[in-house]
């Protein structure tokens, strides 16, 4: 059967197709959405708003709005816990010095830190250096600096594990005895004995590059979002807003909105929208997001309609290979064959005729944005589920380029196809001839072949067309394209060409589209 992509401009005037015939194209068509818009906003709400969050990721804002935008969110009431624990979590990960630097100036801060817990002292002050140098790390390098420097005053305050202690003097020729410490017993005596030890300058260098921030991420969370919250200290905040300045919007957005209520991800929707220009003004085959999502934010309502309306209209353009696995999955039941016989309906009246898509066209030029796309959107999904459900096969496939006029390479050919399914090299007497010439040739070479194996059993023979069906069979499947719709600039497989296609019927939709509004 075969499956019209509607690559022909339709016609505008109002002659052709009757108003009776929208009385059947529209009806099953907003079935269709009103089955989708079901379907995405209660039975997979949650995964469709992870398609929007990485919808969102692909759009791009200026430095500053983007600073406003995410402040706006940090500053507003009540705390949005998970969402700055979150963003303190990315800076652990991205910025652990700057968010070191900070904690290195309130040293003190971590005395209780050490002393609530002897696996974080064993963690941060065991690791002296075992060559016998003095490459000590971390904690243990701050325990041995600040020892030599202040031994008058803390050295009776080191535990060794031997029979006796050890001297200033022996330690500073045998650094290596450091190893023989009892970290532990040493660290909980300074804690009780030496307090200038938690505000010396060796502790506090020892914090700045920040890698004590993963001795237990959970009390430094709390530290951190009780410095920003409770006592509001504007060098934290100055580092968070660093952070959101120089983040790229792409990394917040998939990192922070995932724990958003849906209430604030509204919020943060109608702020995004502010971003944006309303007006419209292209549509490419490859956009995914950033040309129409853009200007439905702008005029985004900040309520549940408008964010079901938001996760419908994604669902349908950004990920309909999803929706097609979510439709193949109702279809185990009734409601699965009551979905596949609204598509088959609303295919029915686009092909009825020739006026259906025309009719489709017209009307579309009538209404909001908004309702373009969803109409265009949805007839685009639909041509990338017939597509996934009727070629099964690189022969079919090719049948599709060929009634709809696109122009393609097989990857392993050099010689074009025409949307008529002639090469252009067959256009060509020369080439003709060349392969003429050819195959002349390879028959020489089959004749002299079967001079040298006159004794050759057919069995043999039957063995070689075996194979050469096994190998037919192995190129058919996994045959792939090069494609006019992109101007042949990526080979397309059976797996990914109903999405490019969709893409494609709706780039060149929106288009003529948006042409008409400019005329």
């Amino acid at each position: 059967m075969m499956v019209n992509l509607f690559l022909s401009e339709p016609k505008w005037g109002n002659d052709s197709p009757q108003s009776s015939n929208a009385d059947v194209i529209f009806p099953p068509l907003n079935k269709l959405s009103s089955h989708f818009q079901s379907l995405v906003t209660r039975g997979a709400r949650s995964e469709a708003k992870l398609w929007l969050c990485s919808a969102l990721s692909t759009l791009s804002i200026s430095p500053r709005r983007q600073l406003n935008l995410f402040m706006k969110l940090l500053r507003s009431k009540p705390i949005k816990k998970h969402l700055v624990s979150q963003l303190l979590q990315l800076m652990f990960e991205k910025r652990p010095k700057k968010l070191g630097s900070l904690l290195a100036k309130r040293s003190y801060l971590l005395e209780r830190f050490f002393e609530e817990n002897p696996k974080r002292i064993l963690e941060w002050f065991s690791e002296f250096a075992f060559d016998g140098g003095s490459d000590h790390k971390r904690g243990a390098k701050a325990l041995a600096q600040f020892a030599f420097a202040n031994r008058d005053i803390c050295w009776e305050e080191l535990e060794w594990r031997g029979k006796h202690g050890q001297s200033p003097a022996v330690v500073a020729t045998k650094p290596h005895y450091l190893l023989d410490l009892d970290v532990q017993r040493t660290v909980e005596n300074f804690l009780d004995n030496v307090p200038d030890f938690w505000t010396s300058n060796e502790f506090a260098e020892s914090l700045r590059d920040g890698q004590v921030l993963f001795l237990d991420t959970k009390f430094f969370l709390d530290l951190f979002i009780r410095f920003m919250y409770e006592e509001e200290v504007n060098d934290v905040w100055d580092a968070v807003e660093e952070f959101v300045t120089e983040e790229s919007f792409s990394s917040l957005t998939q990192h922070l909105l995932i724990t958003l209520e849906e209430r604030d991800l509204c919020r943060f929707l109608e702020l995004l929208g502010d971003c944006f220009d309303s007006r419209f003004e292209s549509w490419d085959v490859g956009d995914s997001s950033s040309s129409w999502l853009g200007v439905v934010l702008s005029r985004y309502g900040g309520d549940a309609e408008s964010i079901d309306e938001l996760l419908l209209l994604n669902s349908v353009i950004n990920q309909g290979r999803q929706l097609v696995r979510l439709v193949r999955d109702e279809s185990v039941d009734d409601e699965g064959e009551v979905l596949k016989e609204m598509i088959a309906d609303v295919c029915r009246g686009l092909e009825n005729g020739s006026n259906g898509f025309s009719l489709i066209m017209r009307e579309v030029w009538k209404m909001k944005y908004t309702e373009v796309i969803r109409i265009l959107g949805i007839l685009s999904w639909t041509v990338q589920f017939r597509l996934s459900e009727e070629c099964q096969s690189p022969d079919s496939w090719e049948s599709v380029f060929r009634e709809n006029g696109i122009e393609f390479r097989r990857s392993s050919d050099h010689s074009l196809l025409s949307g008529k399914g002639f090469s252009e090299e067959s256009e060509s007497d020369s080439d003709g001839r060349s392969r003429v010439s050819k195959k002349r040739h390879k028959k020489g070479k089959k004749k002299n072949r079967a001079k040298k194996k006159k004794r050759a059993i057919d069995d043999d023979e039957d063995d070689d067309v075996l194979i050469d069906d096994k190998v037919l069979g192995l190129n058919q499947i996994s045959r792939s394209w090069l494609l006019s719709t992109d101007g042949f600039s990526a080979t397309w497989t059976s797996v990914d060409l109903p999405e490019h296609i969709a893409r494609y019927c709706l780039s060149r939709w929106m288009k003529w589209f948006l042409a008409r509004q400019k005329r």
